[in-house]
């Protein structure tokens, strides 16, 4: 029995108005808190750097943004997040991140000058202080998009792309402040020698510590074990906060100590955090051959698409023979087909997992649906 000679399905059920009003409610609100910690921010470097510098700090910001993002995004085409969601992680790390962190850190190191002098002060503050509520605030993002789209967090993969783009949005605005300041007191040489070590040296510190964070709460996410859901995700909060004092340690150091720490330690684990990123792509292949395969015994996939729908490779090679086939539409179809396909494959393994959700049934069934739609679609099948 084929895909396309199976009875039909029944369609899931109409939604209701509370999951919207939800929606509203929560949009609402992170609407009104980017704008006010946008607003705050803009109006502290304003003050504090002039218009100008803060806008030629911003330019030079955003330049490792350029290869931190696409990275993720990289990582994350198997089964792409929504846009939405991952605007809203950039925006948290930028802002709400960066605000709270610029408040907590700024009331720490005023509260320690109390008991020490100004340089123990900022040197607590960097190593142990911003550590702790940095990863925490960040963290927080992570936590917040797995309780509230259950759907759309699928484990570590999910996990790590969520923290990534966070740390990526906080690193942003902190390297406005540092550019800047760089910039205002040796000018061009400063800005130049900040934008080295921040920018082309380390434009990946603090994803790589937050990412621990977020496979700790992928693990969570993929078991039903409640003591693992608690212990997963704090266990990665603390090697987070540990890597994040000892990099801050080397900062504080300087000179020749920084440079010592950057090559014996900065640098392996920069590479260990580009296998965890190539690892994790790999074995988002292997999942979704494993979890379709009961599928294509069904009837509802062929064994070759299965095959096809584990390889970026051969997903490409796939949307090139839709498009020659079947034009723009075969295109579009075969783009959704997969994402599709790799939806339903994840479906199956938070059914293996019990970490569905309670209408995992009507959800398979409506996945299922589509894939016999679109594949009709790329295949030119409308007529029949």
């Amino acid at each position: 029995m084929t895909a396309t000679t199976l009875p039909p399905l029944s369609p899931p059920r109409n939604p209701t108005s509370r999951p919207r009003i939800r929606a509203v409610i929560l949009i609402g609100l992170a609407v009104v808190g980017f704008t006010v910690c946008g607003l705050a921010i803009a109006a502290y470097f304003s003050a504090s750097l002039g218009i100008q510098t803060t806008l030629l700090a911003v330019l030079f910001a955003a330049l490792p943004l350029f290869i931190v993002i696409p990275t993720f995004l990289w990582l994350d085409r198997f089964e792409a997040e929504p846009t939405r969601l991952l605007v809203f992680a950039f925006l948290w790390g930028a802002l709400v991140s960066a605000f709270a962190a610029g408040i907590l850190n700024t009331g720490a190191i005023l509260a320690f000058e109390t008991a020490t002098d100004p340089d123990a002060a900022l040197a607590t503050t960097a190593v142990v202080v911003a550590p702790l509520v940095e990863e925490a605030l960040k963290g927080m993002l992570v936590l917040l998009v797995w309780w509230l789209h259950r759907r759309e967090f699928d484990g570590i993969t999910d996990g790590i792309v969520y923290a990534g783009i966070c740390a990526a949005g906080f690193a942003f605005t902190e390297n406005i402040q540092y550019l800047g300041q760089a910039y205002a007191e040796g000018g061009n040489e400063f800005l130049a020698g900040t934008f080295v070590l921040r920018g082309v040296m380390s434009p990946f510190a603090h994803p790589m510590f937050t990412v621990m964070i977020g496979v700790g709460v992928g693990v969570a996410a993929t078991t039903p074990r409640l003591w693992v859901k608690v212990l997963a995700p704090f266990t990665g909060y603390v090697l987070a906060v540990l890597g994040h004092g000892v990099w801050n340690l080397s900062a504080v150091a300087g000179g020749s100590g920084m440079l010592v720490f950057y090559f014996l330690v900065g640098v392996p684990i920069f590479f260990g955090f580009v296998s965890l990123i190539i690892w994790a792509r790999s074995r988002e292949g292997r999942l979704i051959a494993l979890h379709l395969s009961p599928y294509a015994d069904a009837g509802w996939l062929s064994h070759g698409e299965v095959g096809m729908l584990a390889s970026m490779s051969r997903r490409r090679e796939a949307r090139m023979w839709a498009r020659m086939n079947a034009g723009p539409q075969g295109l579009a179809a075969m783009r959704a087909f997969q994402d599709t396909a790799s939806e339903l494959a994840l479906l199956r393994k938070r059914m293996y997992h019990s970490t569905a959700s309670p209408d995992y049934q009507v959800h398979e069934r409506a996945l299922l649906e589509a894939l016999v739609l679109q594949r009709r679609a790329f295949l030119g099948e409308w007529a029949s």
